[in-house]
């Protein structure tokens, strides 16, 4: 994600059933993901780190607020804060298309990224189903193009996470790593965080046969056997869609029956392809350069088994970005923000965009929509407010 402070890992086999967290459904523990995005990028053909992006933006020096090279400088008010029309908080697909909009309409936006920027796509290897790429594109790479772009048309983007807002009056107020920033109008785009096991072997081999997301990668696991861990509507929901490319998904479930809504659980168990493993929790990911199978223990004997398949996908829920938030915005149950007239949020000149609110799609290229509306839409607002006079043409 970008912006606001990721999930904390964990490092228990087992993760706690009774854990607290604004998930989209299952409750397990959290194990944080991503990269360095600042002259970084994950390089998934070889079985190494991460490596040095030729021609990439150079290194953040923290020591100077907005030291990123190409983007328009931010007015300085009193006491070192910067200061702009357009404020984002958010570096995904929705942060960075609202920086290319912002920019272009003359609003000189701030990007606050997020000390790991870049989203979910930065875990993501490759992505094929992003219109322009016939031959596909890895997720870094995509990233860091939208940022360059960005760029290119003015937007400053500085690396660090956002600690504190105050949204109570206009100018809007933001603190990260210890600088003030200031926006007439914000856009939020902090996404959601896919949960993890927190196991090392399912961080090391993420992007090499484990993924977060049937709908990114199901279709390169076609003719193999794949496992999904999780009981909710979310891993019911991607068992299903995987059976059109895999042979046979293994459902995964550390309780003995499933927890997500009657009909999905009477659609999954009816399909042939989907066997169910209940009581079980996955003790490591084996393989070395790819997923081979995955250790289980039984959840009440503590017998180990191994359960050998060539990805597995884990589906126990997002955490929406959103507790540096809560304070001013408006969350659903879930914990995602909630918007009104397709961009808006409860207080006016804040905008919302992506996935901090869409728990439906989760898409890069519906995350990117929202960050276009969402431009769009604080262009046209703070025309209202005199603070800019708007550019963009569109049908309204």
């Amino acid at each position: 994600m970008g912006g606001v402070n990721e999930p904390t890992s964990t490092n228990g086999s087992a993760p706690d059933p009774d854990a607290t967290t604004h998930s989209s459904l299952d409750a397990d523990s959290p194990a944080s993901g991503g990269s360095l995005f600042g002259g970084f990028a994950i390089d998934f053909s070889n079985d190494i780190g991460a490596v040095p992006l030729a021609n990439a933006v150079g290194p953040i020096a923290f020591g100077e607020p907005l030291a990123t090279d190409g983007g328009a400088p931010a007015a300085a008010v009193a006491g070192g804060a910067r200061e702009t029309k357009l404020l984002i908080i958010g570096s995904g697909p929705a942060g960075l298309t609202a920086a290319i909009y912002g920019a272009r309409a003359n609003l000189e936006p701030i990007v606050i990224a997020g000390s790991t920027p870049g989203g979910q796509l930065m875990i993501t290897s490759d992505v094929e189903n992003f219109p322009g790429f016939p031959d596909g594109i890895q997720g870094p790479e995509l990233m860091a193009q939208f940022r360059t772009q960005a760029e290119r048309f003015g937007a400053t983007i500085v690396d660090v996470d956002v600690e504190r807002v105050d949204f109570s009056s206009r100018p809007f107020r933001v603190w990260a790593r210890g600088t003030e920033y200031r926006g007439q109008a914000v856009v939020v785009a902090t996404g959601a965080s896919a949960l993890w096991l927190g196991l090392e072997s399912e961080t090391r081999l993420r992007g090499r046969g484990v993924s977060a997301c049937a709908t990114c990668d199901g279709f390169f696991f076609r003719g193999l056997e794949v496992a999904v861990v999780g009981g909710g509507d979310t891993a019911l929901e991607e068992a299903s869609f995987l059976t059109r490319f895999a042979t046979r998904v293994h459902l995964l479930h550390r309780r003995s029956a499933l927890r997500g809504s009657r009909i999905m659980q009477e659609r999954a168990l009816a399909n042939p392809k989907i066997e169910f493993h209940g009581n079980v929790v996955i003790d490591s990911v084996l393989g070395d350069a790819k997923v081979e199978g995955v250790r289980l223990r039984n959840a009440e004997t503590g017998e180990t088994s191994d359960l050998r398949v060539d990805g597995l996908f884990v589906a126990i829920g997002y955490k929406p970005n959103t507790d540096v938030f809560r304070e001013w915005l408006e969350v659903d149950p879930m914990g995602y923000l909630v918007v009104r007239n397709e961009t808006e949020s409860q207080v006016e000149g804040i905008f919302v965009a992506g996935d901090v609110h869409d728990h439906r799609y989760r898409q890069a290229i519906t995350a990117a929509a929202d960050g276009c509306k969402a431009a769009i839409d604080a262009e046209r607002w703070l025309e209202t407010q005199g603070v800019s006079e708007a550019v963009t043409a569109t049908a309204w």
